[in-house]
């Protein structure tokens, strides 16, 4: 939708489509869709309605046709996540990993994608008395992409968190897949937090016996049932050591187990 940090318009109506983020959204899009955008702030009600108003003009200007774009924060959570088998796609909104991570623990997002009993007593899909996983897309956008994984890295970024004994980096996600993802690598990458540089004295010494995927705006990762793979730059962070392993536009296949 832009590059994160910059003050220029992007030059794209809708969402990025460079590295065929649309056209994968097309493939697998309903038509007439409805869509629930899940806030990582659920108390500032003010920017969500604008963020909810901003996603569905967005996705309009795409052309996905759209029933509804619903928002889920603080005065809806745990009945908008009972009502999930309603949704065609739910989109996790970008923020803060721990508070949003909070905030889904809060509401039970993870045992109703993972097909648990929803909170009015029925399973998601309502075709089962043991339960089935929701069957649609899911979107997540910066912290909401991190938070996608099982173990999630919540990677230091507000003052104090860097330094906090207490503080937990690695936390328990959604369970939707094992890639971890570094969102808006080409404006964080320089970045310090509590006198430390991000990525070498933090991320670096983090990665070791672990694989994180620093990704630049516009890139992402797709994961279906029968695909794992980046679209666009991106650069592999393992054993402490970061290297570029695609290009602008390229695809870079990763192992097809969850």
């Amino acid at each position: 939708m832009g590059a994160y940090r910059s003050v220029e318009a992007p030059a794209f109506k809708g969402l990025d489509p460079s590295n065929g983020l649309v056209d994968e959204l097309k493939h697998y899009w309903r038509e007439d869709s409805r869509c629930l955008l899940i806030s990582a702030f659920p108390d500032e009600y003010s920017v969500n309605d604008r963020m909810r108003a901003d996603f569905e003009r967005i996705f309009r200007e795409t052309g996905l046709s759209l029933e509804c774009m619903d928002l889920c924060d603080r005065r809806n959570g745990r009945e908008s996540v009972s009502k999930l088998s309603h949704y065609d796609m739910v989109i996790l909104g970008g923020g803060h990993v721990p508070t949003e991570k909070a905030f889904f623990d809060e509401i039970e997002l993870r045992d109703a994608l993972h097909g648990v009993n929803d909170l009015e007593g029925n399973t998601q899909n309502g075709d089962s008395s043991d339960g089935h996983s929701w069957d649609g897309i899911i979107m997540g956008i910066s912290a909401g992409s991190m938070n996608c994984a099982d173990l999630v890295y919540a990677q230091p970024e507000m003052p104090g968190e860097a330094v906090d004994p207490s503080y937990q980096k690695f936390i328990r996600g959604l369970g939707l897949t094992d890639v971890n993802v570094l969102p808006h690598y080409q404006a964080v990458k320089n970045d310090w937090v509590d006198r430390m540089r991000l990525m070498e004295d933090i991320t670096y010494p983090d990665s070791v016996g672990r694989t994180f995927y620093a990704i630049v705006d516009g890139s992402f990762v797709l994961q279906t049932e029968g695909r794992k793979e980046i679209r666009g730059e991106a650069y592999r962070i393992s054993d402490g050591r970061i290297e570029k392993v695609c290009e602008r536009g390229g695809v870079l296949k990763l192992s097809s187990h969850k």
